[in-house]
């Protein structure tokens, strides 16, 4: 029996990683280079240590520069952008049918604490969830699965009895790897990265009714 969900935080309840990509993809425009998005995929769902646009835009440019300066340009742009994101379709419903059903709600992001709660406070979403967890609080983030034990752990369920909505490989991956059935739900940016792995796929939560996803998981209905 599925008891909880668990949910991604950027790009899957607020769109913060088009904001990200564009903001530094901006910065490399005025140096007159291109970033790919293949090289920043692995920043997705992750950490910037896994990618690091500074050391790639030196590398491109063969020169160093001022990390400090781009980083607050980057930052403040795409504080910019995100400011302008409101809560992405369906994860409203989600929240309240999951809530209605007596579900536990949990939430693993790859992102620091500071920024996870600013914005789920701006959205209105802080108390919605049961337990939190993110960058600060494991040692490994995705694609290691520590963040969805984590929340496994403070929620005292195992994997077969939760369900992740991500949108990003590595969160897939994570996920799976805590023994959790993910669904994807690609945002603009990472539905041209390969989600194939996911356990079940949806263009938006919107088209998907939770009580629909529920039949489906514990019937094992996959596509």
């Amino acid at each position: 029996m599925i008891r909880a969900l668990i949910l991604d935080f950027d790009g899957l309840i607020l769109d913060t990683e088009g904001p990200a990509f564009q903001s530094w993809a901006e910065i490399y425009e005025e140096y007159g280079v291109t970033l790919p998005l293949s090289k920043w995929a692995a920043a997705i769902g992750a950490s910037l240590e896994a990618f690091d646009p500074h050391e790639y835009l030196e590398s491109q440019l063969d020169r160093t520069l001022d990390h400090e300066a781009l980083q607050a340009s980057q930052r403040a742009r795409e504080s910019e952008l995100i400011d302008a994101e409101s809560i992405l379709p369906g994860v409203d419903e989600y929240i309240a049918e999951a809530k209605r059903l007596g579900l536990k709600l949990g939430l693993a992001s790859s992102s620091d604490c500071e920024w996870v709660h600013r914005h789920l406070g701006r959205l209105g979403l802080r108390d919605q969830f049961n337990c939190i967890k993110c960058a600060d609080d494991v040692e490994r983030l995705k694609p290691h699965p520590d963040l969805y034990l984590a929340v496994l752990n403070e929620l005292g369920l195992r994997g077969d009895e939760a369900i992740a909505l991500e949108d990003s490989p590595n969160g897939i991956t994570a996920a799976q790897a805590a023994g959790i059935f993910c669904v994807v739900v690609p945002n603009p940016l990472t539905r041209q990265l390969s989600t194939d792995h996911a356990d079940l796929m949806t263009d938006s939560l919107a088209d998907l009714p939770l009580l629909e996803l529920l039949r489906r998981v514990e019937n094992r209905g996959l596509r």
